[in-house]
């Protein structure tokens, strides 16, 4: 269900002239990727449930884009010395291989489908997330299924629903990264994953095109405010509430995006 230009052209006469409310829940979610990308993990649900509310699930996905491409540049400009290569090599091919398959199982998908698809998989993924959390896991982590196995979904949920942070986020709480080596490393991870999903969302879905340019431009300074606001929180936290914060955030994120 690619966007249209001329549903692109409705979006942004609404944001811009008589509608004010989505464009308050678009700004809010904009403002909370940059706390995110600036290290407060756990949080993506939220913006995923404001942009698919305000320009339903597809279409959010490619608007989206823009927005998390400007908060990687500036997580790994800010942590790049904290970043752990051998991770981001791990899961960098698999993930590919993810993006691939949701490319293709995106475009089978309905609208209605869709949603209860990504949040079904954000769900799953918040329980497996618990669960590694409460046992011994470092056999787990240390085999090459489990790197490779949160890669294809991580890239799956990527395309069709920008949310491979929470899946991520199990695979670098389960090798029990330190705080900034955490966020260092995630940064490049979906830097390079973004840059290679464009192809797919201006080609093969046709979620961007330069009236969503257009429109993600409009939510830019909300997302600089929030990289300010976030830089100051995670120096505020240390590595064991961090872990917890994490936990916490994605679970509530899960069931506000399962029973919304």
């Amino acid at each position: 269900m690619p966007i249209k230009e001329y549903y692109c052209k409705r979006i942004m006469i609404e944001l811009l002239t008589n509608t004010p409310s989505p464009y308050l829940l678009a700004a809010t979610g904009a403002f909370l990727l940059g706390i995110a990308k600036s290290g407060v993990k756990g949080i993506a649900v939220f913006i995923v449930v404001l942009f698919v509310f305000t320009f339903d699930a597809k279409a959010s996905t490619g608007i989206l884009m823009p927005l998390l491409i400007v908060g990687d540049i500036f997580a790994i400009l800010y942590y790049k010395k904290h970043a752990n290569w051998k991770y981001v090599f791990q899961l960098i091919p698999w993930m590919c291989i993810g993006v691939l398959l949701g490319t293709y199982g995106g475009n089978l998908l309905d609208e209605t489908t869709f949603k209860t698809g990504m949040a079904s998989l954000i769900l799953v993924t918040t329980l497996l997330l618990l669960y590694l959390e409460r046992r011994p896991i470092k056999e787990l982590s240390a085999h090459w299924t489990f790197g490779s196995g949160i890669g294809i979904l991580a890239g799956f949920t990527t395309m069709i629903g920008n949310l491979a942070g929470a899946v991520t986020n199990i695979y670098f709480l389960a090798i029990r990264l330190p705080k900034n080596v955490f966020i260092g490393t995630s940064a490049y991870v979906f830097f390079i994953i973004n840059i290679f999903k464009i192809p797919f969302h201006i080609w093969a879905w046709e979620t961007i095109s330069p009236t969503s340019i257009q429109i993600s431009l409009q939510f830019v300074p909300y997302l600089l405010l929030g990289l300010f606001v976030g830089v100051r929180l995670v120096k505020r936290i240390n590595d064991t509430t961090y872990r917890k914060l994490i936990l916490i955030l994605t679970a509530i994120g899960a069931l506000v995006l399962f029973f919304r």
